[in-house]
């Protein structure tokens, strides 16, 4: 993030990490651990839900890897406004809500946003029906 007269600007670039993407950072994988320096630099911010937290919860992975990664993420808050909205988009695209309710929070997430954002998934067609044409998804 940039700097201006003491206030900071919304950073241009905005990574929303799901469940695999957050395991690879945990797990080292190169191009995740770029995103988080470009966190760490503020030159990108680097966001996920609670509930992905604990999805990739991996008992393999110690306390000081998750606490490194997770130092460069932002943690959305997700309450009873952000539950609603999950809730719309899973009725507007037919989807269930066992099955998808994660991915509909990640795209509440996603679609709160501001600047260029990029949803990182291993489930790029789920996404892609719950996040508007503006949010790029990637496939990890």
């Amino acid at each position: 993030m940039k700097e201006r007269r003491g206030q900071r600007t919304t950073p241009l670039r905005v990574f929303v990490l799901d469940c695999e993407a957050l395991s690879l950072a945990v797990r080292g994988d190169r191009m995740m651990i770029t995103r988080l320096v470009l966190a760490d630099r503020r030159e990108a911010e680097v966001v996920t839900s609670p509930m992905t937290l604990v999805e990739a919860y991996d008992g393999r992975t110690t306390e000081q890897r998750w606490d490194w990664v997770l130092s460069r993420v932002s943690v959305a808050t997700v309450g009873k406004d952000e539950a609603r909205q999950a809730r719309r988009l899973l009725a507007d695209t037919g989807l269930h809500g066992h099955k998808h309710a994660i991915d509909a929070v990640l795209a509440v997430i996603a679609r709160q946003q501001q600047g260029q954002v990029t949803v990182f998934t291993s489930d790029v067609d789920d996404l892609e029906r719950l996040i508007p044409d503006r949010i790029v998804v990637a496939k990890v």
